[in-house]
């Protein structure tokens, strides 16, 4: 089975939905994918990712299934003290750079700057749905990896974000969430693909075959900006 993973078009944050540049980034994102050989589109609820996915929805054929647990990630102070940076996930990886910090401790929800973030319910989130959703796709999760079960597809599409999309990685990849804040940052419309078997005598893993691509919107690239 292949999961494209696809992050939003060009976001009016404020009210949820996308620009005028986004919405010409998701029709580019629909004419990128229209050979994909997609089955089946789900999205994260959130408008800015539901109005991205429906442009590729439309040109398919094809409905979006909307689901609440791949919304963005929220974060900020859990017990209403002040934060590094705000507990701003990105600009928090970028400081432990900055530092000589690890990004790979697999205790980092325990420890400064993460332990009084509550991004990490919002991670745990994206963890659970994550594995709920490729159950349901026929991989069952046991321990770090996957069980193939009976796969229904051969090709799905996953509109997200920024944040979720580190989250998700973080988990299918077992690497510590901070590492993909700073190694993984999705451009508008960035596409990721990930592949798993679909027949297997024990358990197999993801395996990542693209990363952030974006040259269907060359041209109408802006800075790239993480925010909630």
């Amino acid at each position: 089975m292949r999961i494209i993973l696809v992050r939003h078009g060009h976001p009016d944050y404020a009210n949820d939905c996308l620009t005028p540049l986004g919405r010409l980034h998701a029709a580019a994102a629909a004419q990128r994918l229209k050979d994909e050989g997609i089955q089946r589109i789900y999205s994260s609820t959130c408008g800015r990712a539901m109005e991205t996915a429906q442009h590729t929805a439309d040109l398919l054929g094809l409905t979006v299934t909307g689901m609440d647990g791949f919304r963005e990630l929220n974060w900020g102070s859990a017990d209403g003290e002040p934060l590094l940076l705000n507990g701003h996930p990105w600009d928090t990886a970028d400081h432990m750079v900055a530092n000589g910090e690890s990004l790979l401790d697999p205790d980092w929800a325990g420890k400064p700057p993460f332990d009084r973030n509550s991004v990490q319910a919002h991670v745990q989130r994206v963890k659970d749905t994550a594995d709920e959703w490729l159950l349901s796709l026929g991989y069952r999760r046991e321990g770090l990896y996957y069980r193939v079960e009976n796969p229904v597809y051969h090709t799905v599409a996953l509109f997200g974000h920024g944040g979720e999309t580190a989250a998700l990685l973080s988990h299918l990849f077992n690497v510590p969430f901070p590492f993909f804040c700073s190694a993984m940052g999705p451009d508008y419309t960035g596409i990721v693909v990930l592949t798993l078997p679909d027949k297997a005598d024990g358990l197999v893993p993801v395996r990542m075959a693209l990363v952030n691509d974006v040259k269907h919107i060359e041209g109408l690239r802006v800075d790239n900006v993480f925010d909630k």
